[in-house]
């Protein structure tokens, strides 16, 4: 941290307060404990047939902690062992979720075996305490001092993680934020953050008019070119406001590019996008973001999103990075893991093709939320890979069948081939045996 170590006397009572954490929500249950009660609180409520298991969970753990967040926990095979993840059931800014997601998947962090639900404070309860017990043990006595600070200014701010961190990116590197309290969450866990936007360097107007400006910067600076006499400035302005709006994802190709680069091979990270904080690592050179969207609690092929454009419309992956297959019943998929990249390609054409329909938002009723519209459209697309290897499959049995049809004519046509020159081969030889006979009679002559 840039601020200053705390003085001497101070330090117990930083210490105290710290040592403290843990108890701060000795109200709330332990995790254990909120897992039988879960359980409990789910048998009855197993008889009510109107009512799907993950909404009895759900409802049940809102009746049991009135007031607080309750968040499913989805158990993936990660690196051949069974990990927790937490899934977050309304879209928002929520920091926590994606650091416990990172410490859950570096074990870092456990939970009790089959945990089902956990509520925010129980996340904030497990984070402090392993904010605690990851002080460092061999450091000098200004390190010491210096951590110590980090890890009060930390606590500080640690509230906040639940709602929405004070987050300023830079458009210079992907790793470069303005300085804010916020971000010695992230030095003192120990966990990259990072971001993508950014501007290329080779469009020169863009550059000279973003300059070093962090996003608050750049937008009070567009403001006063705006009002400014100097066209210059004016025009200045115009370019930035422009850099903008046309990069409203806020991620560039150039960011994206950078990104990968930046990003180490097997790396457990944060990535920031959208006022959003999302888990990401890079497998084989490619970037993923955990999926963390609750619609997707029971799909345990959907784990991984693939991050390879700046339109967010990524390819959903199991733990193991395989392309997630059809997930109509009607359709089987027998693709083997050697035919990945022809099934990745695949999966982006029909992407493609469905990009360039359009919609018919007509039929869409008011008021649906992202979640509701983001199945609709993952429901259209599975229909349609589910037709494609349908005529695929169709395709290749019509194939198939042909290919014995001729195979049949072909046998049946070869015993015949064979009679035909076997009487040809007659024919020649019965006026040979005419000349013969003839030849024998002129001799039969001759002597008498």
């Amino acid at each position: 941290s840039s601020g200053d170590p705390s003085p001497p006397e101070e330090e117990s009572r930083s210490l105290d307060s710290l040592e403290s954490f843990s108890n701060l929500h000795s109200c709330c249950p332990s995790s254990s404990e909120l897992n039988s009660d879960a359980e409990e609180a789910a048998a009855p409520a197993a008889e009510d047939k109107a009512l799907a298991p993950g909404a009895q969970l759900l409802s049940a753990g809102k009746e049991r902690f009135p007031g607080q967040s309750v968040y499913h926990i989805k158990w993936v095979r990660w690196k051949e062992e069974n990990t927790p993840i937490i899934t977050q059931n309304e879209n928002g800014p929520c920091p926590l979720l994606a650091i416990m997601n990172v410490l859950l998947l570096a074990w870092k962090v456990k939970l009790p075996p089959m945990m089902e639900i956990i509520t925010a404070e129980q996340l904030m309860e497990y984070l402090g305490d392993y904010i605690l017990d990851a002080k460092p043990k061999e450091i000098s006595e200004i390190q010491r001092l210096n951590y110590e600070q980090n890890m009060s200014d930390a606590m500080a701010i640690l509230h906040k993680l639940q709602t929405g961190l004070d987050v300023n990116v830079k458009f210079t590197g992907v790793r470069v934020f303005e300085y804010t309290p916020e971000c010695i969450v992230f030095d003192l866990l120990d966990i990259p953050l990072y971001h993508g936007w950014l501007v290329d360097p080779q469009i020169a107007d863009i550059v000279k008019a973003v300059g070093n400006c962090s996003y608050n910067q750049l937008v009070e600076k567009i403001i006063c070119c705006k009002q400014s006499d100097n066209s210059e400035l004016v025009s200045e302005g115009f370019v930035a406001e422009q850099f903008l709006n046309n990069t409203a994802t806020q991620l560039t190709y150039h960011g994206l590019c950078e990104l990968t680069s930046a990003v180490q091979e097997g790396e457990l990270c944060v990535f920031f996008r959208n006022n959003h904080f999302s888990t990401m690592t890079k497998y084989k050179g490619q970037l993923y973001l955990l999926v963390t969207d609750q619609g997707f609690l029971t799909e345990e092929k959907v784990v991984w999103e693939s991050l390879h454009n700046v339109d967010g419309d990524g390819n959903f992956c199991d733990s193991e990075f395989h392309l997630r297959p059809p997930s109509d019943p009607e359709t089987v998929y027998r693709g083997q893991q050697d035919q990945i990249d022809q099934d990745y390609l695949m999966a982006l054409s029909l992407q493609q093709e469905q990009q360039s329909q359009d919609i018919n938002w007509e039929q869409i009723p008011e008021g649906i939320s992202d979640l509701e519209l983001a199945k609709k459209l993952q429901e259209e697309e599975d229909r349609r890979a589910s037709q494609y290897y349908q005529e695929q499959e169709q395709a290749v049995a019509a194939a198939a069948q042909v290919q014995s049809f001729f195979q049949q004519v072909q046998g049946a046509a070869s015993p015949a081939s064979g009679k035909q020159s076997g009487s040809s081969e007659r024919k020649r030889k019965e006026p040979r045996e005419k000349e013969r006979e003839k030849e024998k009679e002129k001799n039969s002559c001759i002597i008498l």
